[in-house]
């Protein structure tokens, strides 16, 4: 069913409700998402992105009830990732050679992913395509927003900017908008999109949004590939992208470990004591890594200025969710943030070292040089914990 944007201008993506995983299993997605691919219907027809693969059969059927493929003119496609671009191949089985407009990357990722050579027309930023009644969509390019071949498609008269994965949530829900939805889910998921998959990219997205600034083009609505579509002051968002880009981080540590008898558990929770004694302003959160969606980890680590990491010692190292963990932050390259090391040991004690290691290389500034505890912490050693908690919290 396609729904209303604007004027000329419709919805006629996918909703899938039962979306927990997403790239591979990489990302979780707690509460869905959806596919938006957008139909503006001017002079000229263009259909701008498509949907999620599953979802192929579905959409092609759902557009051709809506218009004939044939009075299709154009298809932009701003992102060949598979989300976005999965029912193109069944598409262009029906219009094989209408045109197609998109970066010269994606060209290359396109047919990467379907082996086809279809009518391909290359833009670049500040090209513009005439759609009909005084209207034409400018083309804005944002490589690695979040992939090389990424941009953004902008409608004049209507002032859209079809944002693709930039501006966007995870989010399933079968309204439009913005200012329809609940605004803790939606900031939330804005959020754990943000930190879990453009955190990397802040330094280029500073440069783009500085871009577009200087673009001058009004933009009412913001019309994003995933979730809600922004109308209701649509540069909120765009503002929010601005302060997550400059090294984000609010008044929180985050102490997280994971344990094998316990042990390190109360260092963890004693560490989190000390912290909150020192500076009862601070919001501190503890969570067993084992036990915790490491997404939903991940944009605390970005909300986080300090982050506390312990492991036992095993084997003469760290315990597996830990490592792998830290790996994914350092993938993340967050930077302005700290970091602090504990852990129990029964015989050698290496984990500390180790944590220290890893998090230095993965950009976070050490401000203590760790507290270990042998074997299971008794009161000495659980007072040591809450000095410690103290110290990090003054560093």
């Amino acid at each position: 069913m396609k729904k209303h944007v604007k004027n000329n201008v419709y919805w006629v993506g996918k909703v899938d409700w039962e979306l927990r995983k997403f790239h591979g299993e990489e990302l979780s997605t707690h509460k869905g998402s959806t596919y938006n691919s957008y139909l503006i219907q001017e002079e000229k027809t263009v259909l701008i992105d498509t949907v999620w693969l599953p979802f192929a059969e579905e959409f092609v059927e759902n557009l051709a009830g809506e218009i004939d493929l044939d009075k299709i003119d154009y298809i932009v496609i701003n992102h060949g990732e598979i989300d976005h671009s999965g029912a193109l191949p069944l598409l262009m089985k029906h219009i094989p050679d209408k045109p197609i407009y998109c970066t010269a990357n994606a060209v290359k990722s396109l047919k990467g992913h379907y082996h086809q050579d279809w009518n391909f027309n290359v833009v670049k930023t500040g090209d513009r395509l005439d759609v009909g009644n005084g209207k034409e969509l400018i083309f804005v390019e944002m490589p690695m927003l979040h992939w090389p071949d990424s941009m953004a498609t902008y409608l004049t008269g209507d002032n859209i900017l079809f944002s693709n994965d930039a501006f966007g949530q995870h989010l399933a829900t079968e309204k439009l908008f913005n200012d329809e939805i609940d605004q803790c889910d939606l900031f939330y998921e804005a959020m754990k999109y943000y930190a879990n998959i453009l955190t990397p990219f802040s330094a280029i997205l500073r440069k783009k949004l500085q871009e577009i600034a200087a673009l001058n083009l009004p933009i009412e609505i913001i019309a994003t590939s995933h979730g809600a579509l922004w109308r209701e002051n649509p540069l909120q968002i765009v503002e929010k992208y601005a302060q997550w880009a400059q090294d984000y981080r609010e008044n929180q540590i985050t102490v997280i470990y994971s344990t094998m008898w316990n042990g390190t558990k109360i260092l963890a929770e004693k560490i989190a004591e000390g912290i909150q004694l020192a500076d009862p302003d601070v919001t501190v959160k503890v969570f067993n890594i084992a036990k915790t969606d490491e997404n939903d980890l991940i944009t605390e680590v970005f909300k986080s200025k300090t982050v506390v990491v312990g492991s036992s010692t095993m084997g003469n190292s760290v315990l597996h969710p830990v490592a792998g963990f830290i790996h994914l932050m350092k993938g993340l390259k967050f930077r302005g943030k700290k970091a602090a090391a504990f852990g129990c040991y029964g015989w050698s004690g290496e984990s500390v070292r180790i944590i220290n290691e890893l998090m230095k290389d993965a950009g976070f500034e050490i401000v203590a040089e760790g507290l270990r505890a042998q074997w299971n912490p008794d009161a000495e050693a659980q007072k040591a914990a809450v000095e410690y908690g103290k110290k990090i919290a003054m560093a």
